[in-house]
C-alpha cells in the first residue's frame, strides 16, 4: 500500500467498539456507560433522519434525507436501459470547523 511520507502510519478505520473505548477513555467514564451514549446518538440521528428532519452539529458533521428520483440508468454488461425507481437516501456532510481540524 502507498505511503504518504517518511513516518505514515498505515490508517485504519475505527470500528465501533474501539469508538467506545475511546470515548469512554477520553470522557473518564466507563466503557458501558460510552457505549449507551454512543447507540443513543445513532438511534436518535436515525430515528430523526428518518423522519425527514436534520441533525446539525455546527461545525463537525450534519445528517438529512435526501429524495432521489426515479430515473433511467443503463445495465453496464449489456448496454439495455433499467428503470432506477425513486428513494430516500442519508446525506452526510463534514462541517467547516471539521473539514479545516483535517486538512490540517
Amino acid at each position: 500500500m502507498a505511503q504518504n511520507g517518511p513516518g505514515h502510519k498505515e490508517s485504519h478505520p475505527v470500528n465501533k467498539t474501539e469508538l467506545i473505548e475511546a470515548v469512554a477513555a477520553k470522557a473518564d467514564v466507563p466503557k458501558s456507560t460510552a457505549a449507551e451514549v454512543i447507540n443513543a446518538l445513532e438511534d436518535v440521528i436515525v430515528a430523526t433522519v428518518k423522519k425527514g428532519d436534520k441533525v446539525a452539529l455546527t461545525g463537525f458533521v450534519s445528517f438529512e434525507r435526501v429524495d432521489r428520483a426515479a430515473r433511467t440508468a443503463r445495465n453496464p454488461q449489456t448496454g439495455d436501459p433499467i428503470q432506477v425507481a425513486a428513494k430516500k437516501a442519508p446525506k452526510v456532510s463534514a462541517g467547516a470547523s471539521f473539514k479545516k481540524a483535517v486538512a490540517g
